[in-house]
């Protein structure tokens, strides 16, 4: 099951929405990030058909899914542009290109602990792909428990005028992770918690982390033993 949430921008509506940037591009450069973001968008396509082929390869071949399901995200323009603001960088196309990893985004979500890590092996063996960064926070959890492993990996994109390498974040974990890393936004970002509530049900989250990682663990040694 693949999600994605396509962004359409307009530029004369996407104007009136950047209020809140103290130096909002002008309309010409404007368009050049709009272009940007396409070619981004591009990218993404190009990492989600790998990964999707790679998926229907296992189904054939081994009669298993390792891919529970995908989502695809592109970041918000307005959250993109703040982010480039907040970070101290020019609001350019070409400072953004050179600065900002984030734009593109899938999340990987898998059935088992092992997975994660042949997904990566498999994706980044390919000859186009290119791993930009590696942060493994499986093996090494934040100190909220947060588990996932992230990574940037680079994809040539095919133009007109020839290709452009693209970098697209891809954030892959398991659905137990997903399910807990989806409560814990809500908890420290969605909603206006006391913050002693939000201590204490962040000490049982990462108590509830160490507890499903045990778990992962067990139902993976069944499903090994099972196949």
């Amino acid at each position: 099951m693949i999600l994605e949430r396509p962004n359409v921008i307009n530029l004369k509506k996407l104007q009136s929405q950047l209020g809140g940037i103290e130096n909002r591009p002008a309309i010409q450069e404007l368009a050049k990030i709009i272009k940007l973001f396409q070619l981004y968008q591009s990218g993404q396509k190009e990492i989600s058909t790998k990964l999707e082929n790679l998926d229907s390869e296992f189904q054939i071949n081994y009669d298993y899914n390792p891919i529970h399901h995908m989502e695809s995200r592109m970041k918000d323009m307005q959250s993109l542009l703040k982010k480039a603001e907040r970070k101290g960088y020019d609001l350019t196309a070409d400072s953004i290109q050179k600065n900002i990893y984030d734009i593109a985004g899938i999340r990987v979500i898998t059935n088992y602990l092992d997975d994660i890590y042949n997904v990566e092996k498999l994706l980044t063996n390919q000859s186009d792909v290119t791993l930009l960064k590696r942060k493994d926070y499986v093996k090494n959890p934040k100190t909220s428990g947060y588990r996932s492993l992230h990574l940037v990996v680079q994809v040539p994109v095919f133009q007109s005028k020839g290709p452009v390498d693209v970098p697209v974040e891809i954030q892959i974990r398991t659905v137990g992770m997903d399910m807990w890393a989806s409560l814990e936004h809500k908890l420290r970002y969605k909603t206006n918690v006391d913050s002693n509530l939000v201590d204490k049900y962040g000490n049982q989250l990462k108590d509830y982390s160490d507890e499903l990682e045990r778990i992962e663990r067990g139902m993976q040694d069944i499903h090994k033993k099972l196949i």
